[in-house]
């Protein structure tokens, strides 16, 4: 076990096995190794988001990739991201195709400062568009754009951010999200917390993922998944779905 973290709520202990990390440390760096487009700038995001105090709370360079890979797959042009922190997922994603665009969303000015430093030093300005606001006021706004025309709808949504709306911010990017686009939201496992009923009537958090579940499993727009990972960051997981 490793020292409580955080992750936009409230402190929970990061579980760890050896074998994870070990594994993650032989694959990752002959999967994407320095010689790879992008490598620098991705690598720097990690390290000067840390160097400027944010917690290491972001994906695992792994799940980043993964990421990266799924926009490929679907030739993402178009990607929004709830939860920037310092832009870590945010590059990788936008790094997926030369002509692919990340809308991302970040509550804190501070943080999101960071993150900006991050992107103009990944020279890629023109390719992540940086909203600072709380997601449920900045999404009805976009939601308006896409619905008039005035934005193309999202290949690919990314939902980082607090567990207590991530039903509300599922439903909110579903509507946004193109037929056959993906919603991917993260740490929806939690240790298998997940799975403790009787923990959701005290903890939020637990109770806002598990809503979740519910709530996308009685959703006839989309089709849903989730998927339990593990890795060098911890035991946790993913809801992934692609609307009909």
């Amino acid at each position: 076990m490793s020292p409580a973290t955080t992750n936009g709520d409230q402190p929970y202990i990061v579980e760890q096995d050896p074998r994870w990390t070990a594994v993650d440390a032989f694959q990752f760096p002959h999967l994407f190794p320095p010689t790879r487009p992008h490598h620098d700038a991705i690598t720097h995001a990690s390290t000067n988001s840390i160097a400027k105090g944010l917690d290491d709370i972001c994906v695992a360079p792994s799940q980043g990739k993964f990421l990266s890979i799924q926009c490929q797959i679907m030739d993402a042009k178009h990607v929004l991201e709830i939860g920037t922190l310092g832009a870590y997922s945010t590059i990788w994603m936008a790094s997926a195709n030369p002509d692919t665009k990340v809308v991302t969303i970040e509550i804190d000015p501070a943080t999101a400062e960071i993150a900006r430093e991050n992107i103009r030093y990944a020279k890629m300005e023109d390719r992540i568009e940086l909203i600072v606001g709380a997601a449920l006021d900045v999404l009805p706004s976009l939601a308006a754009d896409v619905s008039a025309g005035r934005r193309p709808p999202f290949d690919f949504s990314f939902i980082d951010a607090d567990k207590v709306n991530a039903l509300n911010y599922f439903n909110s990017a579903v509507g946004m999200t193109r037929k056959r686009g993906v919603v991917y939201v993260d740490n929806m496992v939690r240790k298998g917390l997940l799975a403790e009923e009787g923990l959701a009537v005290t903890d939020e958090n637990v109770r806002g993922i598990r809503e979740a579940v519910v709530g996308v499993g009685r959703d006839e727009r989309v089709e849903g998944v989730v998927l339990q990972t593990v890795g060098e960051k911890n035991y946790d997981g993913f809801l992934m779905a692609v609307v009909k």
